[in-house]
């Protein structure tokens, strides 16, 4: 891979989120190099604000010259665009279909809900708590009997979900809130293994010490508020 091809892919993300970690391992998965620019969350970059204007967060990804937003987005784009194994969606329309519907799923039932409960108290964080854990259910049964939702591959779906694997250890113990109950969920809990100490996933992802750190101090300046 050459200098120039390096520069023609550009990612502006931020360290804690799990938003740009996704779109970090499927570059990896695919082989792509890119250019990494680290954005402050509080004063945001005129670049960011530019090709962002109407979220204005990360991950923005720029290949050559054009920028795309939102991390599935994101994702479809790089499998689509570089197309060496292994893909990350399936190629059958059918699974493809299925897998798009499980990470709506992942986004709207699960991410939303586990932030809740880590960031709130009381009966509204009781009510997120059960309400992360029905969702995890129906993820687990998704998962039953499959190494990773991509078969024996990382795939979309495991991306999409990854973020689970480290944060929410730290949040169960932070909280403690305990979504994650290796009785209860035994196909979710292997995947963690398996998602954790992935080749390209090892080593690409925050110590459970560093984790525990900032989750603390974050989660004690939120609950002030």
């Amino acid at each position: 891979i050459t200098r120039r091809t390096i520069m023609e892919v550009k990612l502006l993300g931020h360290f804690s989120s799990p938003f740009v970690q996704r779109v970090k391992w499927a570059l990896k998965i695919k082989g792509v190099e890119y250019d990494y620019c680290e954005e402050d969350m509080v004063n945001k970059s005129p670049e960011l604000l530019k090709l962002n204007p109407v979220h204005k967060k990360v991950p923005v990804l720029i290949h050559n010259g054009k920028s795309m937003v939102e991390s599935l987005i994101i994702l479809e784009y790089i499998d689509e665009t570089w197309k060496t194994n292994p893909p990350l969606l399936p190629q059958d329309p059918y699974q493809r279909a299925m897998t798009r519907f499980w990470a709506k799923f992942v986004e709207e039932k699960f991410v939303l809900v586990a932030w809740e409960a880590f960031t709130s108290q009381g009966v509204k964080h009781e009510n997120a708590v059960k309400l992360a854990s029905e969702a995890l259910e129906k993820i687990e049964g998704e998962l039953k009997g499959k190494k990773f939702f991509g078969g024996e591959t990382i795939g979309y779906l495991d991306l999409v979900l990854g973020w689970a694997s480290y944060n929410l250890p730290a949040f169960d113990k932070i909280g403690p809130m305990k979504i994650l109950d290796p009785l209860r969920f035994p196909a979710m809990d292997q995947w963690i293994n398996n998602f954790r100490n992935h080749p390209i996933i090892k080593g690409d992802i925050q110590s459970e010490e560093e984790l525990l750190i900032f989750w603390t101090s974050f989660a004690n300046k939120i609950r002030k508020n």
